[in-house]
């Protein structure tokens, strides 16, 4: 039975909020006439790269100890990391061209945001450092309030 050290189930964070970094860059750039939805698709940019730092200073704190237990959520975490929202078919950046207007970016910023969190729940199982999972959980829904909040205001 194969087993992976807590340093590889930090590594796919560290993958995701590059991801989300760049998907959020180019949303940004994407929707650039509309400076609310710009400046917003900016600062979730920003906000992944500060959780990017968040998992590597975490990375270079935790020893190599092996994650019991691991074959139970592996399944789970795999499954959200390479679905179309992180991951798309060809392993790749998803293609943003199916969002057409802002309530689609929007909705997808959201889908994204959630699986993160549903992410960082099941993380949560396997580390010992429950209170830095727990600010970067926080922060995840404050996204997702961010995002819900926006989305009230362009379905006026």
């Amino acid at each position: 039975m194969e087993k992976y050290s807590i340093r590889e189930v930090i590594e796919q964070a560290i993958q995701t909020e590059k991801l989300g970094y760049a998907l959020y860059l180019q949303m940004a750039n994407r929707f650039e006439k509309d400076e609310k939805l710009r400046r917003l698709f900016e600062t979730l940019a920003v906000k992944e790269q500060e959780h990017e730092k968040t998992f590597t200073d975490l990375k270079e704190k935790v020893n190599d100890r092996r994650v019991e237990h691991w074959e139970e959520v592996s399944k789970y975490l795999r499954a959200i990391v390479e679905s179309e929202f992180f991951l798309g078919s060809d392993k790749a950046l998803p293609s943003l061209e199916h969002l057409n207007n802002i309530e689609d970016a929007v909705r997808y910023a959201l889908v994204f945001e959630k699986e993160t969190l549903l992410y960082y729940h099941g993380m949560k199982d396997l580390l010992r450092e429950k209170d830095i999972l727990d600010k970067l959980i926080n922060e995840e829904k404050s996204h997702i309030v961010w995002l819900s909040e926006f989305r009230k205001t362009i379905n006026k």
